[in-house]
C-alpha cells in the first residue's frame, strides 16, 4: 500500500470535517444558537423588532431564562469534582491515593473550577459542553503539566454515525478553528513557514460556518479578522485537529538487566573483602587437620606416605572451599545487583531491541497484545499538513457533556423547551405595557381641519391642558382602548411558574419561598425533592462524564509523569485547614548497595487502579441540614463537642477547641492530683497505725509532718489549677455565648 502523501493528509483531515458538518448538526446549530442566544437575552429577532416598531409597541423582554439556567449551574458546579482511586494490588494502594494529589494539583493549576461551570453552562444553553486533557509542554520549565481544558461546542464535529453519549464509538472527532496566521504561527513556531504560505483557497473568505439567523449575539466564529501585535490585519484561516483511534501492536517485555563492568568490579572487591574471613577460618580449620594427622603419624596409626597424603588432600579441599565461597559470594551479588525490568513498547520497538544479540539472550519473556492509541492529525486551510501524533491514551481525550441526550451527537439544551413559553411571556407583557400606554396616552379622532394638530400634539397629554378647537366642527372625541383581557395577566402570572416546572427548578430553590410561613425542615424538604431533576442528570450524565474524564486524564498523566517529580499541593482538600499544605513524590528511585537503581517506590507510570467518581460530590451543602446532622451525632454520643464544633462555622472555632483541650487537660491533671491526694491521706494513716504498734510516737509525728507537707504542696497546686480551670472555663463560655448568639442571628435571617 502506498504511503499517503502530507498533502493527501490535509485534505482527508478537511474532508472527515465536512462529513461530520452534516445537515443534521447544521440543524442542530441553529437550535442551539437560538436556545443560547435566549440565555444571553437576545430573543427577538429583527423582523419582529421592526414590526413591533412600526406597530408602536415596546421591544422589551422579560427574561425568565437566565435565572433558571445560572440556578441550575450553580447546584451542579458548587463544589470542584472528586474523584478517587483504587488500587488494584496492595503496591498500588499508596500511588492510588498519590494520583487523587495530582488530579486535585491539575484541576486546581487548570482553573478547573471555571471550565467546569463553563462547560456546564454550554450544556444547559447549547445542548452538549466539553473538556479536553491535554499537556502543556513549557509548564514546569519544560518538563509539562497536564491540565483540564474547555472547547467550544460549535468547534467540535463527531462522527454522525456516534451512538454512544460519550462517544466513545465515534470513528474520530474533528475540531476545527478559525485562527489568525499569527496566533498560529505563535502556537507552532517550528511550522512558521508553513503557515505564513497558507493561501486558504476557495475557503478564503468569512469563516463563519455558523448558520445565518436573526439573532444579533456575537460569537468568537462571527470574528473574520484579526490584528497582530504590530497592528496590521491579519488573516483568518482553518485549523482542523482531527482524532481518530487505531489498533496498536504492544509487548509486555521482560528484559534480565545484568550489571556494569564498573559495578561488577565493585562487586569483586566487596567479595574479597566478605572472602577473608571465611579464608582465615577455613586457614584455621586446615591447621587444626594437619596437626590431627601429625599426632596420628607420631602415635604410628598412620606411616608418613599416608600423612602426606592426607595432609595434601587438606590443602586442596581447603582451596576448593574457598574457590566455591568465592563463586557463591559472587553469584549472589551479582543477582542482587541484576534486576528484572518490565517494559511496555511497541512492536516496531520491540523488533529493534530483539536484532541485537546481547540484548536478545537477556529477554525473558515478551508477551504480545493490543490496545486502541488515539491518533491527532493536525492541518491547515485546503492542504498543509502540520503534524501526525500517537496520543498516550485509548479514548479520546474530548469529553462531552451532554444536556438531554437524544441518542446522536445532537443532544437538546434545558434551554430550547423554554422558547415558546419565553416568547408568550414577552408577547404578553408588550400587549400589557401597549395598552397602558394607550390607557395613558389618548388618541384623538377629529374632522380634518377642526383643530391646530401641533398644539394638540404637543399639549394633548399634559395636566389641566386647554385645548381648542374650530366654531362649525364637532369636538375631538377620544378613543378609548378596548380593555385588556384578563387571560394576559394570567398568562404573565402563571408563566413564571410553568418556565420553572419545564426546567424543573422551583422557586424555593431560587430562594422565594411561598406567602406562608414555612417550618425550617419544611425549606429543607423543599430544597431536598426539589433538585431530584438535577440530580437525576448528575447521576445519569454528568458523572459518568466526569469518571471518564477522570480515566482520561489517568491515561494522560500516567504516561507524561514518568520520572520523578515533586507536586506541591497547596489547596485544601475535605477536611483539611484551609494554610494546610503538603508535598506528594512520585517516581522516587531506590538504589541498590552499589549505586544503581533498581526499583521506584510510588512508580506511578505503572501502576494499576480504577478511577471513580464521588457521587454527588459537586453539589452543594446544606449546611444547616449537615450541622442538625452533627448534633444528633452528639446527643447520641457517636461524636465528642471538639469534632462538633470543627464542622460549624463558629467565628474563632480554632482558639475555642484549643481552649476546650487546654481546659480537658486541666481536669485530666485535677483529677490526678486528687487521686494523690487520697494516696498521701492513705499513708498517712497506715505510717500512724505502724509507728504507734512499733512504739515509735515521736517519729509518726515527724513522717507526718513529711506526708502533711507534701499534702499542703499538693493543695496549693490544686488551688492554683482550679482557679485556672475556673478562669479557663469562664473564658470559653463567654466566647461560646458570643459565637453562638453570632450564629444564631445569622440562621434567622437565612430564615427569614
Amino acid at each position: 500500500m502506498a504511503r499517503m502523501t502530507n498533502k493527501k493528509r490535509a485534505q482527508t483531515n478537511k474532508q472527515l470535517w465536512e462529513k461530520a458538518n452534516s445537515s443534521h448538526r447544521q440543524r442542530w446549530q441553529v437550535l442551539s444558537q437560538k436556545g443560547y442566544d435566549f440565555y444571553l437575552n437576545e430573543q427577538l429577532t429583527k423582523e419582529e423588532v421592526d414590526n413591533l416598531n412600526e406597530a408602536g409597541m415596546p421591544t422589551f423582554t422579560i427574561n425568565r431564562i437566565t435565572p433558571i439556567v445560572e440556578i441550575m449551574k450553580y447546584f451542579v458546579t458548587a463544589n470542584n469534582p472528586r474523584w478517587k482511586a483504587v488500587g488494584a494490588t496492595g503496591d498500588d494502594v499508596d500511588v492510588a491515593q498519590v494520583h487523587s494529589d495530582i488530579a486535585d494539583y491539575c484541576w486546581y493549576h487548570s482553573n478547573g473550577k471555571s471550565i467546569y461551570s463553563q462547560v456546564v453552562l454550554d450544556s444547559l444553553t447549547k445542548g452538549i459542553g466539553y473538556f479536553m486533557i491535554d499537556v502543556d509542554r513549557d509548564a514546569d520549565r519544560g518538563m509539562g503539566e497536564v491540565e483540564f481544558k474547555r472547547i467550544d461546542p460549535y468547534d467540535v464535529y463527531v462522527d454522525p454515525a456516534s451512538r454512544d453519549f460519550l462517544f466513545r464509538d465515534a470513528n474520530f472527532i474533528s475540531v476545527r478553528k478559525n485562527v489568525s496566521k499569527s496566533q498560529l504561527m505563535n502556537l507552532f513556531p517550528e511550522f512558521s513557514r508553513k503557515i505564513k504560505n497558507v493561501s486558504g483557497g476557495s475557503d478564503n473568505m468569512s469563516y463563519s460556518q455558523r448558520p445565518s439567523t436573526d439573532y444579533q449575539s456575537i460569537q468568537p466564529e462571527d470574528i473574520t479578522m484579526g490584528v497582530n501585535i504590530e497592528a496590521e490585519d491579519d488573516s483568518i484561516i482553518p485549523y482542523y485537529e482531527t482524532y481518530s483511534k487505531k489498533k496498536h501492536a504492544y509487548r509486555n517485555v521482560f528484559i534480565k538487566v545484568l550489571p556494569s563492568p564498573v559495578e561488577m568490579q565493585s562487586i569483586r572487591d566487596e567479595v574479597e573483602m566478605q572472602l577473608a574471613d571465611f579464608e582465615q577460618e577455613v586457614q584455621v580449620q586446615l591447621k587444626e587437620k594437619t596437626l590431627q594427622i601429625q599426632e596420628t603419624l607420631e602415635s604410628g596409626e598412620i606411616i608418613a606416605e599416608r600423612a602426606e597424603i592426607e595432609i595434601d588432600r587438606a590443602v586442596k579441599m581447603t582451596k576448593q572451599g574457598i574457590e566455591e565461597k568465592r563463586m557463591q559470594l559472587l553469584s549472589e551479588a551479582q543477582d542482587s545487583a541484576t534486576i528484572i525490568d518490565q517494559q511496555i513498547m511497541t512492536e516496531e520497538s520491540f523488533q529493534v531491541l530483539e536484532k541485537g544479540e546481547e540484548m536478545k539472550s537477556q529477554i525473558i519473556e515478551a508477551i504480545k497484545f493490543y490496545e486502541n492509541r488515539v491518533h491527532l492529525t493536525c492541518t491547515v486551510g485546503d492542504d498543509i499538513f502540520l503534524y501526525d501524533r500517537v496520543l498516550p491514551v485509548s479514548e479520546y481525550p474530548i469529553v462531552p457533556v451532554s444536556y438531554m441526550y437524544t441518542g446522536t451527537p445532537y443532544p437538546m439544551s434545558a434551554v430550547t423547551p423554554l422558547i415558546g413559553k419565553q416568547q408568550e411571556i414577552n408577547k404578553a407583557h408588550q400587549i400589557m405595557l401597549h395598552n397602558a400606554n394607550l390607557a395613558s396616552n389618548l388618541r384623538w379622532m377629529y374632522e380634518e381641519g377642526s383643530v391646530p394638530e401641533e398644539e394638540w400634539e404637543k399639549y394633548s397629554s399634559s395636566p389641566g391642558a386647554l385645548l381648542k378647537y374650530r366654531q362649525g366642527f364637532a369636538p375631538p372625541s377620544p378613543i378609548q382602548p378596548a380593555p385588556i383581557n384578563n387571560a394576559f395577566y394570567t398568562i404573565t402570572q402563571e408563566g413564571k411558574g410553568d418556565a420553572e416546572y419545564i426546567a424543573g427548578v422551583p422557586s424555593a430553590m431560587m430562594g422565594f419561598t411561598q406567602q406562608q410561613s414555612e417550618t425550617y425542615r419544611g425549606l429543607l424538604a423543599n430544597d431536598e425533592f426539589g433538585t431530584r431533576r438535577l440530580k437525576a442528570w448528575m447521576g445519569s450524565i454528568v458523572e459518568p462524564a466526569l469518571e471518564h474524564l477522570g480515566r482520561c486524564f489517568q491515561m494522560m498523566a500516567q504516561s507524561h509523569y514518568s520520572v520523578e517529580k515533586v507536586f506541591r499541593i497547596v489547596q485544601p482538600e475535605a477536611g483539611q485547614q484551609p494554610d494546610e499544605e503538603k508535598d506528594v513524590r512520585i517516581n522516587i528511585p531506590i538504589y541498590n548497595d552499589y549505586g544503581k537503581a533498581i526499583s521506584v517506590y510510588k512508580d506511578y507510570a505503572s501502576a494499576r487502579f480504577d478511577i471513580r467518581i464521588i457521587a454527588g460530590a459537586t453539589m452543594p451543602i446544606n449546611r444547616w441540614a449537615l450541622l442538625e446532622e452533627y448534633f444528633r451525632w452528639f446527643q447520641s454520643g457517636l461524636i465528642d463537642d471538639v469534632a462538633m464544633i470543627a464542622e460549624t462555622d463558629i467565628r474563632n472555632k480554632d482558639k475555642i477547641i484549643e481552649r476546650k483541650s487546654m481546659y480537658s487537660q486541666l481536669q485530666g491533671q485535677l483529677s490526678s492530683l486528687e487521686e494523690a491526694m487520697k494516696d498521701k491521706d492513705g499513708t498517712i494513716e497506715t505510717l500512724q497505725r505502724q509507728l504507734v504498734q512499733a512504739g515509735i510516737k515521736m517519729q509518726v509525728g515527724d513522717a507526718t509532718n513529711e506526708v502533711r507537707k507534701d499534702v499542703l504542696e499538693t493543695e496549693a497546686q490544686q488551688k492554683l489549677l482550679r482557679g485556672m480551670l475556673k478562669a479557663e472555663f469562664n473564658m470559653m463560655k463567654k466566647d461560646m455565648q458570643q459565637s453562638m448568639k453570632s450564629e444564631s442571628s445569622d440562621k434567622k435571617e437565612v430564615a427569614e
